[in-house]
């Protein structure tokens, strides 16, 4: 018997938000919050997402046609023994990765293609298993190591309620805009990364929870990061 995948066919080729739903969830972070913050952010700096209502599909969709002017990623490590992502979704998958498309992908992202080396390729830095780790989820305070790009013009270190992630692998090509101390070693958590293939990718290591963007200089990172990778003004 031969089964045929529903495609959703995309509303539209603007930006688009892969944002945790259905198997893309996990039980430590709620995507239903941290995407509606993602959303009201958009619309707020100009730059409305339109939030696909399953990942698979919408990777899937990316297989033929015009491609988003930029997708957003937020979601989490599916857990359910299928593969990431599945199978016919893989050469939508596989043509996003492999095309210009600007990217903005936000915390627990960096571990969702868990050993696909095309989305390590893309994000510029990944979750280790069994290496990387984070301190107590909690209030904490960043540090702006690099305020000369537009993704971080005008803001300096800011306190905020997050998770932090330390011991990430990160490639040394990338721009590192924002880290954080941890064990008296300085880590990574908000980079810019120009791929060698084409196209840009803007990883936002912050961003566990609704809190984290409750805080006026995230959000702001945030908004002009979508402006950026948008080329809105």
């Amino acid at each position: 018997m031969t089964v045929h995948h529903r495609v959703a066919e995309r509303p539209t080729d603007g930006p688009v938000l892969l944002g945790g739903v259905g198997r893309w969830t996990d039980p430590w972070h709620p995507f239903d919050a941290t995407n509606r913050a993602l959303v009201d952010i958009g619309r707020e700096a100009g730059v409305p997402l339109t939030q696909a209502e399953d990942v698979d599909a919408a990777l899937a969709s990316f297989a033929s046609g015009p491609l988003p002017s930029l997708v957003v990623v937020n979601v989490g490590l599916p857990r359910d023994d299928r593969p990431v992502p599945l199978s016919w979704a893989e050469a939508g998958y596989g043509r996003l990765l492999a095309s210009d498309v600007p990217v903005f992908a936000v915390h627990v992202s960096s571990t969702s293609f868990a050993g696909d080396g095309r989305w390590e390729r893309v994000l510029g830095g990944v979750w280790v298993r069994g290496t990387t780790m984070h301190p107590p989820s909690g209030p904490c305070t960043v540090q702006v190591v690099d305020d000369g790009h537009p993704v971080t013009d005008g803001l300096s270190d800011f306190a905020l309620d997050d998770e932090r992630y330390a011991y990430q692998r990160v490639a040394p090509d990338v721009r590192v805009l924002v880290d954080h101390e941890h064990d008296g070693i300085r880590h990574p958590l908000v980079w810019v990364h120009d791929r060698p293939g084409g196209g840009t990718t803007v990883y936002d290591g912050l961003g566990h929870g609704s809190a984290s963007f409750a805080a006026p200089a995230h959000r702001a990172l945030v908004a002009q990061a979508l402006r950026f990778l948008a080329g809105a003004p």
